[in-house]
C-alpha cells in the first residue's frame, strides 16, 4: 500500500475478535498475521518472562494460568479501574494496546522506514466519551497515530457501500458483537453515506450468550453434585470455554452433547459434566437479550422516521449474527432476507480501510463521503421552574442524539439570582432529564457578568460537535460580549505526557516484572514438548524458576490432552496431580513446584506408555 502521506490502517479492536485492513489496489483488504490468521482472539496473556501473547497463543493459557490472561477487555474500556494480569494492575486501555501492538507488527514490516503509522479505529455507535478516548489512548500506546475513530456500523456501510456510487435507499445495520450490540440507519445516495439514527447497548453481546449456556451447565452440576464449579477458577474457565463452542456449534446443529471429562473435585473425587443442550432451549435462555436488540432497532426507526418497509437493504455484523435466531427476528420484522454476501466478522475492519483510505487520498476517485450523528444527547445543567417551583439539576439538550454532525447550536439562558456575576457551565451528554443521572463531560466558569436583576442577563451557549468527535462549548454574555470556552476533546480526550508516560511505565513495568531470567536464556514454547523418557537434564534440580514454570505449564496441557484417554481411576489421580501444579503455578516456588512437577511427569511417562500399549 502506497500512501500520499504516511501509512495509515483500519482496525476493528473487538471484545472476541480484533482485525486489521488496509486499502490495497484501490479496495480494502485483511492483513493477516505471519500465521496467516485473517482474525485474531482479543485475548492478551503475559507468561513468567515477561513476553506478550495475543490472540490463539494466549488462548491456550486461559486454563493453564487464568490469572495471567485476560480477555473481553473491551467491555472494561472507559474505566478507571485497573484490571489484575499476571500480579500487575493495568487499566484497559494499558491492556488493549498490547491487542493493538500485535495488529501493528502485522504491517510495521511493509513500512520499516516509517516512524508512524496511522490508524482509523472503530468502536461501538454506543460508546461514551470515556470510552472513546480510552480505545484512542489504546492506539496511541501501541504507537499508532490515531486522529480518528469512527462508529463501527458507520464502518460496515462504508465496506458495504464502496463502488456503489449510484445505490439509492435506505440500509440498516444490525451489530451483535461480542461484547456490544449497536444498530445505525443509513441512507445511501450519490455515493454519500449519511447516518440517520443510532441506538445500541454496550452490554449486550455474544459474552452474554456464553454466560447464560455457562450458567445452565453450571446449574446441572450443582443439580447432580452438590457442588458449584463457578467457585473453581480453572473449572469456571473451562465452563466459559466450553460454553462458547456449544454457542457456536448450536448455529450449524440442532443440538450438541457437551462433555467436560474431569470438571473439578467433590471431596477428592472427580467430577465431571455431560448433557445435552438443544438450540431451542439456547433460544429460550438468550431470548429477553434477543429482544431487546429488536427494541433498539424499532427506536432507531422511529428516531430516523422511518418505517421497516423503508428499508432496502439489512447488514449484518458481529459473529453472534450468525445464530440462527438473529436472522429469523430480522425477516420478522422487515420480511426480507438479510445480506449474506458480507463476511460479518471482517466487514468493520475493511469499512475502517475505506474510512482511511478516504483521509489518505487512496481512495478519492470513488467519491464516497460518509456522514455520522451524535449517539447520545449533549447539554448543560441548569435550573428549570415546573408549575411554581424551581428544580435543579435539570437537563437542557443543546444537540440532541441522532443530530448529524458536524453540527453547531447555541441557546439562550438567563441568570436566576439578583446580583449574578458569574455562572458555572456543566457539560453533559446522555438521555436522562436529570443532568447528574448522565455523563459529564467537563465544566468551567464564566465570570465578568453585570450586576443585574434575576433574568435580565442573557448568556447564550453555544457547542460545536465536529466529525472527530471534538466537543467545543462557549459561553458569551451577551450584555458585554464577556465570553470563555473550552473543548472538550482538548480537556479530557489529550492525555498528557506524564499520563502517557506513566501508562507506558505501568505496561514495561508489569513485564519487567514478570521476566525471571535473562533475554539470553529465552526460548521458545512451540520448540520445547514433554517427552516419555526421564532424562537428568529435565528432572534435574539445578533448573531455573522460569523454564520449571514453563516445562510445568506444558506439563499440565499434556495432562489436560492425556485424560481423556484414560479410565475413571486413572483420569481422577492425573487431574489431582494437574491440579495441585495448577495451584502451584499461581504462586511459584521452586522446591515444591519442582516436586509436583515430577510427580506429574512420572505420571504423564506412566499413564502415556500404557496408553501406547
Amino acid at each position: 500500500m502506497k500512501s500520499k502521506t504516511r501509512p495509515i490502517v483500519g482496525i476493528d479492536l473487538g471484545t472476541t475478535n480484533s482485525a486489521i485492513a488496509w486499502i490495497q489496489e484501490g479496495k480494502p483488504a485483511i492483513v493477516s498475521s505471519p500465521k496467516r490468521e485473517r482474525i485474531i482472539p482479543s485475548v492478551v496473556h503475559i507468561d513468567t518472562r515477561g513476553q506478550v501473547l495475543v490472540g490463539q497463543d494466549a488462548v491456550g493459557s486461559k486454563i493453564a494460568m487464568p490469572s495471567r490472561t485476560i480477555s473481553a477487555i473491551k467491555r472494561h474500556m472507559g474505566s478507571e479501574e485497573p484490571l489484575s494480569i499476571a500480579d500487575q494492575m493495568l487499566l484497559p486501555e494499558e491492556i488493549s494496546s498490547l491487542i493493538l501492538k500485535e495488529l501493528k507488527g502485522f504491517v510495521a514490516t511493509t513500512f520499516p522506514d516509517e516512524t508512524a503509522i496511522e490508524a482509523v479505529i472503530t468502536v461501538p455507535a454506543y460508546f461514551t466519551d470515556a470510552q472513546r478516548r480510552a480505545t484512542k489512548r489504546a492506539g496511541e500506546l501501541a504507537g499508532f497515530v490515531v486522529e480518528r475513530i469512527i462508529n463501527e456500523p458507520t464502518a460496515a456501510a462504508l465496506a458495504f457501500g464502496l463502488g456503489k456510487p449510484d445505490q439509492t435507499g435506505h440500509i440498516l445495520v444490525y451489530d451483535l458483537g461480542g461484547g456490544t450490540f449497536d444498530v445505525s440507519v443509513v441512507e445511501m445516495y450519490s455515493g454519500i453515506l449519511e447516518v440517520k439514527a443510532s441506538a445500541g447497548n454496550n452490554l449486550l453481546g455474544g459474552e452474554d450468550f456464553d454466560w447464560l449456556l455457562l450458567d445452565y451447565m453450571a446449574e446441572h452440576v450443582v443439580a447432580e453434585y452438590g457442588v458449584d464449579p463457578r467457585l473453581d477458577l480453572r473449572a469456571k474457565t473451562l465452563l466459559k470455554e466450553k460454553a462458547e463452542e456449544t454457542k457456536k456449534l448450536l448455529s450449524m446443529s440442532e443440538r450438541v452433547d457437551v462433555s467436560i471429562p474431569l470438571l473439578c473435585f467433590k471431596d477428592k473425587d472427580p467430577i465431571g459434566l455431560a448433557i445435552e443442550i438443544t438450540r431451542v432451549q439456547f433460544e429460550a435462555m438468550i431470548d429477553d437479550l434477543l429482544r431487546e436488540t429488536t427494541e433498539l432497532v424499532t427506536r432507531a426507526l422511529a428516531d430516523a422516521h422511518l418505517l421497516p418497509t423503508d428499508i432496502n437493504e439489512v447488514l449484518l455484523v458481529g459473529g453472534s449474527t450468525r445464530i440462527p435466531k438473529v436472522r429469523e427476528l430480522i425477516r420478522d420484522i422487515f420480511e426480507m432476507e438479510p445480506r449474506t454476501d458480507v463476511d460479518p466478522d471482517e466487514t468493520v475492519a475493511l469499512g475502517a480501510a475505506v474510512q482511511a483510505g478516504i483521509k489518505s487520498g487512496e481512495l478519492t476517485a470513488e467519491s464516497l463521503i460518509s456522514t455520522d450523528v451524535a449517539p447520545f444527547s449533549m447539554g448543560i445543567s441548569v435550573l428549570h421552574q415546573i408549575g411554581a417551583s424551581m428544580r435543579s439539576d435539570w437537563f437542557s439538550v443543546i444537540i440532541p442524539r441522532n443530530t448529524t454532525i458536524p453540527v453547531t447550536r447555541t441557546e439562550q439562558y438567563h441568570t436566576s439570582s439578583d446580583g449574578q456575576r458569574a455562572v458555572s457551565i456543566e457539560i453533559y451528554q446522555g438521555e436522562s432529564e436529570q443532568a447528574k443521572e448522565n455523563y459529564s463531560l467537563g465544566e468551567f466558569m464564566l465570570e465578568g457578568i453585570p450586576a443585574n436583576l434575576a433574568g435580565e442577563e442573557a448568556i447564550d451557549v453555544t457547542f460545536s460537535y465536529n466529525i472527530n468527535g471534538i466537543l467545543e462549548v462557549a459561553a458569551k454574555c451577551v450584555s458585554n460580549g464577556k465570553e470563555m470556552h473550552i473543548s472538550v476533546h482538548d480537556q479530557l480526550q489529550r492525555d498528557s505526557e506524564e499520563e502517557f508516560s506513566q501508562s507506558l511505565e505501568r505496561i514495561h513495568q508489569a513485564l519487567a516484572n514478570s521476566r525471571l531470567f535473562d533475554d539470553e536464556f529465552d526460548f521458545d514454547d512451540e520448540e520445547m514438548d514433554i517427552t516419555v523418557e526421564a532424562d537428568d537434564e529435565f528432572l534435574s534440580a539445578n533448573r531455573s524458576l522460569a523454564s520449571l514454570i514453563d516445562e510445568a505449564k506444558l506439563a499440565v496441557a499434556k495432562g489436560q490432552r492425556l485424560v481423556s484417554a484414560l479410565d475413571e481411576l486413572a483420569a481422577k489421580n492425573l487431574l489431582q496431580q494437574v491440579d495441585q501444579v495448577l495451584q502451584l503455578l499461581e504462586n511459584p516456588e521452586v522446591t515444591s513446584l519442582r516436586n509436583a512437577l515430577d510427580d506429574l511427569v512420572d505420571m504423564l511417562i506412566d499413564y502415556d506408555m500404557e496408553g501406547e500399549d
